[in-house]
């Protein structure tokens, strides 16, 4: 038989004909079960929990995915079994929820696959520390290209699960968009969070130790601190005793608090954001953390650039490098302790690196090192500030450590390049000044000032 390129391109294009026009039952049960075979009517005013619950159970013991078709679904709780693979069609496949402690329930199970659905809480209040979909302990989870919207409590709740929450939209969120307590291995990415009570996200353990979740090109706007507090809400991303988690490339926008706050939360990586209109500090690394990376990001209105703190409680150790931070607020919001005041690009204590940064347009100090006597091993240059009342302020209070402040390029600092302080307060002339009074926990070198 003479097969040519002719014959096998009308083969081709028959046979994608034929795949188009099959029967949407045909097509389904190549994807998996069709949920109407179990009595689901899309669009019915009525409440479909039973059938869909048996269509999940049943589609899951056959191993097989169930596919919704387009049309909203009235359902209340529903339990998620192990290999539960829920499919919908992307904006098209609704299920509205009646009420109960959660809509979708997972507990002990793995392999759990999620796509394509959104779950609609309608703003019936959940119960505390639920969300809509709640998962408790699992591997190999998969929730992505779903949108969560209107829930009365927090949108995903997980805990010990192992997966991959991706590209996933989050509206109108009562409390935190996606909460996860004790990750065994958590990938959050190219999610769209638009609106949440409590916090963006937050990854949380119950005792401090590794984590390493993933935090990656999501996009997060209009983050409110509620329940109010002095900083456990109204934050991007929340990281608390969550040891080796990186948070890298988002784009944060109109948070009341922090756009990322690692709370005893060591080797945190803080890289490549870019952050605008947060109210307190932009990237925060505080309490028991030791070991922070915070690099390459761009913030654009905060009340402090970046703070690495707490030497006191056991915070120490940081690179913070590379980042433009400018037009920063003169105050915190209320709530947060009274001498806490604002307008710093950066602010550290401890056993740290601050290279290679650009800073302008603060209203107090470009980058200051240590409070009180808590200033161990600091070195600042390199660094661009420019129009702030005083460059560089170093604490010269008795029992500090060293600081070495070095080859920086200051400009357009009335008060001083680089000032002496006792915890807030201004105690020296400008340092780089000739026959300026000399301390010797302050190494000041050759620093271009342009006053």
């Amino acid at each position: 038989m003479d097969l040519n390129r002719r014959h096998l391109l009308s083969a081709s294009v028959a046979g994608a004909t034929g795949a188009l026009a099959a029967p949407r039952d045909t097509l389904a049960s190549s994807l998996g079960r069709d949920a109407t075979q179990y009595g689901l009517r899309p669009g019915s005013p009525d409440d479909q929990t039973k059938n869909l619950q048996r269509a999940i159970d049943e589609a899951a013991r056959a191993q097989a995915p169930l596919v919704l078709p387009p049309g909203v679904y009235r359902t209340g709780l529903l339990n998620l079994q192990k290999g539960t693979q829920l499919i919908g069609v992307r904006g098209a496949t609704k299920l509205v929820f009646t009420g109960g402690p959660s809509l979708l329930l997972g507990e002990g199970c793995g392999h759990i696959t999620l796509s394509g659905i959104t779950l609609d809480g309608g703003g019936i209040p959940l119960p505390a520390r639920r969300g809509l979909i709640h998962l408790a302990g699992g591997r190999a989870v998969e929730i992505a290209d779903c949108e969560i919207t209107n829930s009365g409590g927090n949108g995903i709740w997980i805990e010990q699960v192992a997966g991959d929450i991706r590209g996933n939209i989050f509206t109108d969120i009562a409390a935190t968009a996606l909460v996860s307590f004790d990750a065994l291995g958590l990938i959050v990415a190219r999610n769209t969070i638009i609106g949440t009570n409590d916090n963006g996200i937050e990854i949380l353990r119950t005792a401090i130790g590794d984590d390493g979740t993933l935090v990656a090109d999501n996009r997060i706007e209009n983050i409110k601190a509620g329940p109010g507090g002095s900083g456990q809400y109204g934050n991007a991303v929340n990281a608390f005793r969550a040891g080796n988690v990186i948070v890298r490339g988002n784009r944060i926008k109109n948070c009341d608090y922090s756009a990322v706050r690692g709370n005893s939360a060591s080797n945190i990586q803080i890289t490549g954001n870019s952050v605008s209109d947060v109210r307190e500090v932009a990237l925060y690394s505080e309490f028991a953390s030791q070991g922070a990376v915070i690099a390459n990001n761009t913030v654009d209105g905060a009340a402090l650039g970046v703070s690495i703190c707490n030497f006191n409680e056991g915070g120490r150790m940081a690179v913070v490098t590379g980042n433009i931070i400018r037009n920063l607020l003169p105050k915190r919001p209320a709530g947060t302790a009274p001498d806490d005041d604002g307008g710093i690009g950066i602010y550290v204590e401890a056993d740290s690196s601050v290279t290679g940064n650009v800073i302008e347009n603060a209203p107090a100090f470009g980058i200051v090192a240590g409070w009180g006597k808590y200033l161990r091993d600091v070195t600042i240059t390199g660094n661009v500030i420019r129009n702030a009342p005083a460059g560089i302020g170093v604490s010269v209070a008795a029992g500090t450590g060293i600081a070495l402040v070095n080859n920086n390029m200051i400009a357009q600092t009335p008060g001083g390049a680089v000032v002496g302080l006792d915890h807030a307060r201004v105690v020296t002339a400008d340092l780089t000044a000739d026959g300026a009074e000399r301390y010797a926990q302050v190494v000041v070198g050759s620093n271009a000032v342009r006053r």
